[in-house]
């Protein structure tokens, strides 16, 4: 398909669970202790359809089905951060220059998720690496799965600042039941060959829920770095357990 111009593209990417592990993927965690996240993704996606618009002279137009917002992007002006599809001004600014000098075509893009935004199943990461991968595919990128999500978590972490770790865009970028370690040299991404039978129970005894409530994790998370720096022996100890937790139910499965 190299040599093939596509003018619509389809991506998209799993939401995932998180068992164990999780906090140990966040900076500096993984670089002093090294990060341990047992987690797998389910059947719920993020969406994103990416097109080439005929005729058009340039710009992006965006379609958020989730938050129900259009928006139309034509200067580096437009993709000024204010709260509203920062993520997708962001993804832009980072993926744009892939197009080879194609920046002068106009193209549309309309987004959306299985699940309501801040549910705690890593949907905007998701979001992020089903964008990434429409780029990829309407570009004929060579990524890896390693470099999609690294280019997804340098969108949320890095242009955006937006606090968290690695597990989520690592989970939407791979997909499946996986064991991932986090260390200052990167990230290891291990999938499990688990038994049917072990994968049948699971889903069986496994029950999700949407309460209706959401949450902010880059709160949460900011207080769990400020505590961990400062040498709170609760928050070291929980982070060392919940790392040991996912090895032992590594093992186990």
């Amino acid at each position: 398909m190299s040599g093939v111009r596509m003018d619509v593209v389809r991506s998209r990417a799993p939401l995932r669970l998180s068992f164990a592990g999780g906090g140990t993927d966040v900076s500096p965690y993984p670089e002093e202790k090294g990060g341990a996240v047992l987690n797998c993704t389910i059947d719920r996606y993020a969406y994103a359809t990416l097109s080439r618009i005929p005729g058009g002279s340039g710009g992006l137009r965006v379609h958020s089905l989730d938050y129900d917002v259009m928006a139309n992007y034509q200067t580096p002006a437009d993709l000024t951060y204010n709260g509203e599809l920062d993520l997708v001004k962001a993804a832009i600014k980072l993926l744009r220059p892939v197009g080879n000098g194609a920046d002068g075509e106009a193209l549309e893009l309309f987004l959306h998720t299985d699940a309501p935004p801040r549910t705690g199943l890593g949907g905007s990461s998701a979001l992020v690496v089903a964008l990434v991968g429409a780029f990829q595919r309407l570009y004929h990128q060579p990524w890896t799965p390693y470099e999609v999500a690294e280019l997804a978590y340098r969108v949320e972490r890095e242009e955006l600042g937006i606090k968290g770790g690695r597990q989520d865009q690592y989970a939407a970028a791979f997909g499946g039941f996986n064991f991932m370690e986090f260390t200052r040299a990167g990230a290891i991404v291990n999938p499990l060959k688990i038994p049917r039978d072990t994968l049948n129970e699971l889903s069986y005894r496994l029950l999700l829920c949407y309460t209706g409530t959401t949450h902010y994790s880059g709160d949460i998370i900011a207080k769990q770095q400020q505590d961990y720096r400062q040498g709170r022996g609760d928050t070291v100890r929980s982070l060392d357990e919940t790392r040991r937790l996912a090895v032992e139910m590594k093992n186990e499965l």
